[in-house]
């Protein structure tokens, strides 16, 4: 990617969640960065939001399912 095609994003974000978050990137082997762009490509791939936004979240799976679908997706550990 050329340097003019970027563009500085700079946000305050809260200190632990960071941390969590990028405890989960680093598994992925993603930095934030890598992350956030992820995100941003799928917003604009969806026009939308890449996950539900609600104030009554419901589970999509039961534990066993999701479970499976993990194993399924990215072997087991």
């Amino acid at each position: 990617m050329k340097e003019s095609e970027t563009t500085l994003l700079r946000t305050r974000v809260d200190k632990n969640k960071l941390r969590q978050a990028e405890d989960v990137f680093n598994t992925l082997g993603l930095k934030s960065s890598d992350a956030v762009n992820l995100f941003l490509a799928q917003v604009a791939l969806r026009k939308d939001l890449p996950f539900a936004v609600t104030t009554q979240p419901e589970r999509v799976q039961d534990d066993p399912a999701q479970a499976k679908a993990w194993n399924d997706a990215l072997g087991e550990y």
